[in-house]
């Protein structure tokens, strides 16, 4: 009997301490998870929200025949002084308005010419368009680097607060699904968003995983991290992603700022319509060197290609496509695309637009919850009990987590110092965050 109510007490412990666990990590990256789950679904949409904003430029009606597109490039430089041409984008048809991009000191342009007048019909900088300034709100908050430690410390904590969800989910005495895969009705307001709060949870809980752990490569900490042990035991080979929108912008600024001749491209714009490769189709400028970029752009990665082309004889010097990169680099390139809708197309897309809509719900029932629990002069938090200690199983998973999350891990450092060395010292604070023991 005695061991049966101490496993009854150590279960009735644990799940409290899990729980406030859960509050916290909830508490610490609710926000900013709104911001990605509002700013992610946007981005999913990319094609179609960029070919709206281009369709303008798209089949303009003119007589006669389109300029050579070197002549095209020209005058978006004519329209720019002192910008330096990078890439243009290859169309299959020559009534679209070219796509050229031009670098300005560290600024990248894109500049839209008609193919024939040769007018300018529209220039912008890339860091300006629509999709960017979402991706730069969806990966820094618009704040560089520090906002890109930021939204990584809320994906880091994201995944607590579902591996704690899912724990404090786990059916115990539950009698059929209801309240487990789907939400009782008519037994009041607590129990029903208590029930939105946990179905939801359990049916977004893996895709949510999925997009919180695709989207660390991309990060400062993990990211940079991650970087240095894709070097060992392999050669040096640039990964395909970068850290991060300063990462971009720092690579921008970085790039070759020395005149192109330009006198090959006609030949290399035939040359690249007749590869029959899927679209679009970018052409670049000589990074170093004089051999020229040809990258064929698709969704999928599993579809991207990049040659590497000598402008004089317009010969093919390399190809890389999908099944010549590192297997970590397959990877890592399936988990982007498919963190942004890329992978299988509008299914795709899909998925993420339901996960993103179930982490809004879980966000809105968490504090309807916490509104309706609510105390007075106490955040809320589950409180501390007299004999509450780690287990070992625990113990080992928030250490596991440390070690490959370190923004996570350097969080937890500081936040232990400050509840003991500061927070448990003010009889307030210790009252009103739920550490009176």
């Amino acid at each position: 009997m005695q061991q049966a109510a101490d496993q009854a007490r150590k279960a009735i412990i644990d799940y409290r301490m899990i729980w406030r666990w859960h509050f916290y990590a909830g508490l610490v990256c609710l926000p900013f998870i709104i911001i990605l789950s509002i700013t992610g679904p946007i981005y999913l949409f990319k094609p179609q929200i960029e070919a709206a904003f281009d369709a303008p430029f798209d089949n303009l009606v003119f007589a006669g025949t389109a300029q050579p597109l070197s002549a095209q490039v020209r005058a978006a430089q004519a329209a720019v002084p002192g910008a330096v041409f990078k890439a243009v984008e290859i169309r299959a048809n020559d009534h679209d308005a070219a796509r050229v991009t031009l670098q300005k000191g560290g600024e990248k342009l894109r500049v839209y010419v008609h193919p024939q007048s040769l007018s300018i019909l529209k220039q912008v900088a890339e860091n300006d368009r629509f999709m960017a300034v979402v991706k730069t709100i969806h990966g820094e908050l618009v704040s560089g680097r520090f906002g890109e430690v930021i939204v990584e410390l809320a994906a880091c904590w994201a995944i607590v607060m579902i591996l704690t969800g899912l724990y404090l989910w786990w059916p115990r005495q539950a009698r059929g699904l209801a309240g487990v895969l789907r939400p009782r009705f008519g037994l009041g307001k607590r129990i029903f968003w208590r029930d939105i709060h946990a179905v939801t949870g359990i049916w977004v809980s893996g895709f949510a995983l999925a997009l919180l752990i695709s989207g660390l490569p991309w990060t400062f900490v993990w990211g940079s991290a991650f970087k240095e042990i894709r070097k060992l035991g392999q050669p040096a080979v640039t990964q395909s992603w970068t850290q991060g929108r300063a990462s971009e912008r720092a690579a921008a600024k970085a790039e070759n700022q020395a005149p192109v001749n330009l006198s090959p491209l006609d030949g290399m714009a035939d040359m690249a319509r007749g590869m029959e490769l899927p679209p679009p189709l970018i052409l670049s400028a000589p990074a170093k060197g004089s051999l020229w970029k040809l990258s064929a752009e698709p969704g999928s990665p599993l579809e991207r290609v990049s040659l590497m082309i000598e402008p004089q004889m317009l010969e093919v010097i390399s190809r890389e496509g999908f099944e010549d990169k590192k297997v970590v680099d397959q990877v890592v390139g399936v988990g982007i695309a498919a963190h942004e809708g890329r992978l299988f197309g509008w299914v795709n897309q899909l998925l993420g637009l339901l996960t993103a809509t179930g982490l809004l719900t879980l966000c809105a029932s968490a504090v309807v919850m916490w509104w309706q629990r609510r105390p007075k002069n106490s955040l809320g938090a589950p409180a501390l009990l007299p004999d509450e200690r780690l287990g070992p199983g625990l113990a080992v998973l928030i250490l596991v987590l440390a070690v490959c999350l370190p923004v996570l891990g350097i969080s937890l450092v500081a936040i232990a110092l400050i509840e003991r060395l500061i927070l448990r010292r003010i009889s307030a604070a210790r009252a009103w965050l739920g550490l009176t023991t």
